[in-house]
Formats: structure tokens, C-alpha cells, sequence
């Protein structure tokens, strides 16, 4: 059986960033997690940045499978929305990885760590991006600019998914497609 030290180093990696974070991992302790020598990482990677970067490439890929699970071309559009913000938004607030570069941008400001969830939430708004154009040209949403939307939209999700709930009750997901329909899809214009 041949042991695939690439992998090994890669899940090493990812498990230390979870528990330590990006600022107190260091090569030698991947190392040690990975049962390799620190060489042995660099035939792979030259630094700890690079590791980093496919760790993070590798979270928005499951991340991309996970919205895809969600999508169904025969519903409204959104209905899809809800359904994968929904799932994106609590998978990220439940990987261990993604929670601990919030705490760590929250506590130190790591810049890698926030460049990291940068990539995050930009390939959320690029995938966002994607479903919108789709929607445009199925004639379920007016003519709009898609970036600009996705990130209204995202940004209002979260906005009722997670921020809501300090110091108020957190809002069921029922409740937050309710208010997603109100305010993006039927306004609130009396007219």
C-alpha cells in the first residue's frame, strides 16, 4: 500500500490550522501531525502560505459541492437561494477551519487568515453570481447586475442568519426565506 505523503500533509495541515490557527501553526508542527519530516513538506510546498492557500482552495471546493447538492433547476430561484445559503452558511459556521480564521481575524487580524475568508466569501458571491445570470436568463429575476446582487443577497442573509441573533432571538430559516421573498423578491413598495 503506497501512502499518498501529499495528502497526508495536506490533512496534517488542515487539522493543525483548525486547532491552532493560521498565526501559530508552524511547518514543523505539520510535520510532526503528518508523520513526515519538514523536508518532506517542502518537496510539496514552499511555505506555509502555499499550504495555506490549498487548504482553503479545498474548503471552497466542498463548499461548491455542497451548494451544487442544493440546486435544483427546477425550482425558483429563490427557493435555491434560501437552500444554499442556507446549507453554505451553517456548513461554514461548523467547520472548524473557517471558525477559527473568524476568531482569529476577530482577535488578532491575522491578514493571511483574512485573506483566506476573503476567498471565501468571494467564491460564495461568484457562485451567487453564477445562479443570478441563470435566473436572468430563465426571466425569473429583472435584468440586474449580477455582482452587485450577489452581494446584496449574501450580505442581507447573513445580515438575518447571524448578526440578528445578538441580543435578539435567531431567526428560523423559515423565517429568513420569508423575509428574503419580502425585501429582494416582492419589495416593499405599496404601489
Amino acid at each position: 500500500m503506497t501512502v499518498d505523503r501529499r495528502k497526508q500533509i495536506v490533512e496534517a495541515a488542515a487539522k493543525s490550522f483548525s486547532l491552532f490557527g493560521y498565526k501559530a501553526t508552524t511547518m514543523d508542527q505539520v510535520a510532526k501531525l503528518a508523520n513526515v519530516g519538514k523536508g518532506t513538506i517542502y518537496t510539496f510546498f514552499a511555505n506555509k502560505e502555499e499550504l495555506f492557500d490549498e487548504i482553503m482552495g479545498n474548503l471552497i471546493q466542498e463548499m461548491k459541492v455542497l451548494a451544487d447538492t442544493e440546486y435544483d433547476a427546477d425550482r425558483h430561484f429563490f427557493d435555491n437561494l434560501n437552500r444554499i445559503l442556507y446549507r453554505l452558511l451553517d456548513y461554514r459556521e461548523r467547520h472548524q477551519l473557517a471558525v477559527k480564521m473568524i476568531h482569529e481575524i476577530r482577535d488578532m487580524g491575522t491578514p493571511k487568515a483574512l485573506e483566506g475568508m476573503r476567498q471565501l466569501e468571494n467564491a460564495i458571491l461568484s457562485y451567487i453570481q453564477v445562479k443570478i445570470r441563470a435566473a436572468i436568463d430563465k426571466g425569473e429575476l429583472k435584468p440586474c447586475d449580477p455582482e452587485i446582487t450577489a452581494f446584496v443577497m449574501v450580505k442581507l442573509y447573513v445580515a438575518l442568519a447571524s448578526e440578528w441573533a445578538f441580543g435578539r432571538p435567531p431567526l428560523e430559516k423559515e423565517r429568513i426565506a420569508e423575509l428574503i421573498r419580502l425585501y429582494l423578491m416582492n419589495g416593499l413598495s405599496a404601489d
